[in-house]
Formats: C-alpha cells, structure tokens, sequence
C-alpha cells in the first residue's frame, strides 16, 4: 500500500533535505515548501495527507500563522500537523503562545531523532489506498 504524501515546510533547506532523505527512505512522497505562503499554495496543488512545519520562517510565529489558516479552511482543517522547532533554543521562546489552542498534532524539537519523526507521522497518516 502507498505511504502518505508529506508536506514539509520549513526556510532551511538543509533540514528540508535531511527531512526529505528520512521520510523517502521508507517510501513518503514529499513535496516542500520555504515558507506559509508557499505552503498554502503546495497545500492547494498538492493535497498532502500530512504537514511537517517550522515554526519560525518568513516571520518569528509564521508556522503558527498557517497552522491557523489551515485551522479555518474547511478543506484543510482535517490535515494532521506535526510542528518541528528550534524555538525552545532562541530567544523567541517568550514569544510562542501557550495560553491558547495551538492546531498541531504532534511538537518535536530540533534535531530530531528520526524513528521519532518517522513514529509520529506513521500515527498520523496512515497508508493511503
């Protein structure tokens, strides 16, 4: 059975890559994105099973941002998401809301273990038929 169409979306290319080569090696297909903008189009055109999102990018909260967006799209609510961030080690953690509801799924943080990542996804999008 085909795995899941992931969605990653995160301004480091390198981790992109490093996200890219975890996930294709047992058989995701991967579609990316460097910021919410873009990941709202590849959202679109694309139509991924799941979202694996940067916190920080274009701007410091940008991945909540969109998080919130797809949380008030009826057509994108529905799309697990598994938010990736280094945040914990910037001077931005004050700056990270925890005193309101947060549309993710699953938090990981920078640098992720890859059976972890590879756990979360497979709990939240299961092979597609």
């Amino acid at each position: 059975m085909p795995k899941a169409k992931i969605l990653i979306v995160d301004d480091d290319p390198d981790f992109v890559e490093y996200l890219r080569t975890v996930l294709e090696s047992v058989e995701y297909k991967i579609v990316s994105a460097g910021n919410s903008d873009q990941g709202m189009l590849m959202l679109m055109r694309e139509k991924p099973d799941l979202v694996v999102l940067d916190v920080i990018m274009s701007s410091i909260l940008d991945g909540l941002n969109m998080s919130q967006r797809m949380a008030d799209d009826p057509d994108l609510k529905h799309i697990p998401i598994v938010m990736v961030t280094s945040i914990a080690n910037t001077d931005y953690l004050a700056l990270f809301p925890t005193d309101e509801s947060i549309h993710i799924d699953a938090f990981l943080t920078k640098p992720i273990a890859p059976a972890e990542l590879i756990r979360q996804i497979a709990r939240l999008a299961p092979a597609t038929a």
